[in-house]
């Protein structure tokens, strides 16, 4: 087996995908209920969620690099552009708002047999399909603003990368804390379980609107 694992292939990348959708699956991901509270400052999951594994993701790397487990240039970092970079992330953005989902949550969505993640996959399948068919157009757009390459934020800061982790941390303490009052203020956080009591909530209600209708029939004949 070699270091990082993704360069080993299918199975690694089946393992490592299965166990981010249980991750993501676990946290409540797969509700649009949940992931979209977070815009109405109801419910920060999301961040914490993310905040959490951007640090550990960094700290072992970082242990990994320090006791020779990986090399410190067999980890691929993508040179940056900055316009595709702002242009992409308004329109994930604009998307996980009226969607309710993001690519991989979608996945996490229709694993567990939600519609509404069915719909938000077609729409990114056929976004994907636009995009490759209109690149060669865009591409000067998409390689414009080059930024450094491949550098990272303790190279690029003249840092040690540890100082980066703990800043890092300092700053998801303080999101956790905030994001927490919050939450109280505005009843948070959302549970998963809601999106099945509203289900059972609308489906009692039709239930009821159905029944009122037959009786008042049945007295009008």
């Amino acid at each position: 087996m070699t270091w990082p694992l993704y360069d080993g292939g299918f199975w690694p990348a089946l393992l490592l995908g299965l166990l981010f959708g249980l991750a993501l699956e676990g946290a409540g991901f797969g509700s649009a209920r949940k992931l979209t509270a977070q815009f109405t400052l109801r419910d920060f999951a999301v961040i914490k969620v993310m905040f959490t594994a951007v640090i550990v993701a960094a700290a072992g790397l970082w242990l990994a690099e320090a006791v020779g487990i990986v090399g410190q240039d067999s980890v691929y970092i993508p040179t940056l552009f900055f316009w595709s970079i702002a242009l992409g992330g308004a329109l994930i953005g604009a998307g996980f708002v009226i969607g309710g989902y993001c690519p991989g949550t979608s996945a996490i969505g229709l694993a567990s047999g939600r519609f509404d993640a069915l719909v938000f996959m077609a729409g990114m399948v056929a976004g994907i399909g636009l995009f490759a068919g209109v690149f060669d157009w865009i591409q000067p757009l998409y390689r414009a603003g080059q930024g450094p390459q491949g550098q990272t934020l303790d190279q690029l800061l003249g840092v040690p990368a540890i100082a980066i982790i703990l800043a890092m941390a300092a700053m998801a303490a303080a999101a956790f804390y905030f994001g927490s009052k919050l939450e109280a203020r505005f009843g948070g956080p959302v549970q998963v379980s809601e999106d099945d009591e509203q289900k059972s909530t609308d489906k009692y209600q039709g239930a009821g609107i159905g029944s009122q209708a037959t009786h008042i029939g049945s007295r009008a004949t």
